[in-house]
C-alpha cells in the first residue's frame, strides 16, 4: 500500500494520492473507478464538487507555500 499523500497546489486544488476512499457526510463510498489519484476542489466554483473541474483557472488565488500549525491545544 502507497502512503496517502496530499498536496496543496498554487491558486488550485488539493490533489489525493496514494491508498485512501473518499466518503460523504452519511459514510457512502464514492466510485473513484480505480483512480488512485484524485484532486479536490478548493475554489467552490467546480460542477463536479467535491471533485475539481478546473473551473478555478483565472479566478482563485492562493501561493501553496508549508507552514507549521500552532501547538495543538489541549484541555
Amino acid at each position: 500500500m502507497a502512503a496517502t499523500k496530499i498536496t496543496v497546489n498554487s491558486n488550485g486544488s488539493l490533489k489525493v494520492e496514494g491508498d485512501f476512499e473518499v466518503v460523504d457526510k452519511n459514510g457512502d463510498v464514492y466510485g473513484l473507478a480505480g483512480r488512485d489519484i484524485v484532486s479536490f476542489c478548493r475554489c467552490g466554483q467546480s460542477n463536479n464538487k467535491p471533485f475539481c473541474d478546473g473551473s478555478h483557472k483565472g479566478h482563485f488565488e492562493h501561493d501553496a507555500i508549508a507552514f507549521s500549525l500552532p501547538p495543538k491545544k489541549t484541555t
